[in-house]
């Protein structure tokens, strides 16, 4: 079987979009299937229309700028008829079995043209809604007309696919709300490669000497600096954990649009000394840096975009043996069981963060009972192999319904 992807970016970029799809190419490349992979242009400008990044080949999209560019909204028609094109001509010299759209609906507006165009079926995978992404970038106002406008969009991709993935529950209740069909819609969860992150024994020496850790109390957060992952409302509740806890540091790992915010308030809050901002870091590295972390802080604000949504991150830390605090929004009750594989706090409520944080820092016996079953969690439930095998039923059915409807078997080699 052949699958061409359809990308909103890719590798290089580092995302949690750009991670999840690399493990999902990886697994399906393991299952024996053939993957095909085109990013739209938003992979920026690139200097090949061709580039291997971690041995994956990836088709690229050169952004085509028009005179719509300078008319509100404009680049949206530009990106998708860029995208299409490149798609249709990438999917008549690759002859793939079917179409893979992932989230943004740019990406899949282009692939469904393209596939009723070449009688090819069309699966497109939501990730996150477009419009929620944007009322949180402050670039759509919830409820109003772009929003609604975006929603309409989205609604009627959802109708002319042949079959819709997601990431959750949540998500799948959604487009379920809007008329389409349950049978219609397949969750495929976020996971971990359990493989690429073992439980972590230790922390890394080396790591622990470079940002004078040595003998303190470490709370972190990795990931990207986005106004909804409530980095600052980690930094309110900092004085009151170190009351209590006097060597305790705060270490952030990543970077972002929030990030000359979380530094003015922290210097605001007096806390300079006690909050280190690591920086960027290879995703290969990423493991050296949770190993300093005793406890993982993912304080999300309550929306609709954190109600409907799973993070990945929480998911990386459960399988290295990590400790995690998340707020209560909908998307960390699908993946943290409070009390059991994590601790749940009052999302927005300082106090009730720093109360879970002071918990799980001054009882190891606690921490090592929901790391433990944390780890049990991912290994059973979140590995990518158990989480890609969903494709397949979805694949199979498409791709035989659409040999039927052609009149013809399927090639020889694939299905």
């Amino acid at each position: 079987m052949k699958i061409l992807h359809v990308l909103d970016h890719s590798l290089p970029l580092h995302s949690g979009y750009t991670f999840r799809t690399a493990a999902i190419l990886r697994e399906q490349r393991r299952l024996g299937w053939e993957t095909v992979h085109l990013s739209s242009p938003k992979q920026g400008d690139v200097a090949s229309e061709v580039e291997t990044v971690d041995e994956l080949v990836f088709h690229r999209t050169r952004p085509v700028r028009s005179a719509l560019a300078r008319l509100p909204g404009g680049w949206v028609f530009d990106q998708m008829r860029a995208t299409q094109r490149r798609l249709e001509s990438l999917a008549r010299a690759e002859r793939p079995d079917l179409l893979h759209a992932h989230s943004p609906v740019l990406d899949a507006w282009p692939a469904l043209r393209v596939g009723r165009k070449l009688g090819l079926p069309v699966v497109y995978e939501v990730r996150a809604f477009w419009e929620d992404a944007a009322v949180d970038h402050g670039t759509h106002r919830e409820s109003g007309l772009r929003y609604r406008l975006s929603r309409a969009l989205e609604t009627a991709a959802f109708r002319r696919a042949d079959a819709i993935t997601t990431i959750c529950e949540g998500l799948r209740a959604d487009i379920v709300a809007r008329s389409i069909a349950a049978d219609k819609v397949t969750v495929i969860p976020n996971a971990v490669d359990i493989d690429r992150f073992p439980v972590l024994a230790r922390r890394d020496a080396e790591l622990e000497a470079r940002w004078g850790l040595a003998g303190h109390d470490v709370v972190g957060f990795c990931g990207s600096f986005y106004a909804y992952e409530g980095l600052d409302l980690l930094l309110r509740a900092l004085p009151a954990i170190a009351a209590l806890r006097p060597t305790v540091r705060l270490l952030l790992v990543g970077g972002g649009a929030q990030e000359p915010q979380l530094r003015a308030l922290a210097q605001e809050l007096g806390l300079a000394q006690r909050v280190i901002f690591a920086g960027r870091v290879p995703n290969a590295q990423i493991d050296r840096y949770y190993s300093l972390i005793d406890v993982l802080a993912f304080p999300r604000q309550r929306m609709r975009l954190t109600e409907l949504v799973t993070p990945l991150k929480p998911l990386e830390a459960m399988a290295q043996g990590r400790a995690v605090v998340a707020s209560d929004v909908g998307g960390h009750r699908e993946l943290i069981r409070d009390e059991e594989t994590g601790l749940l706090h009052s999302a927005g409520d300082a106090g009730a963060l720093a109360g879970a944080v002071l918990r799980l820092l001054s009882d190891e016996p606690l921490r090592a009972r929901l790391t433990g079953a944390a780890r049990r969690f991912v290994e059973t439930e979140r590995s990518w192999a158990a989480s890609v095998a969903r494709y397949a039923p979805v694949y199979r059915r498409l791709v035989g319904s659409a040999a039927q409807g052609q009149g013809a078997a399927l090639p020889a080699g694939r299905g």
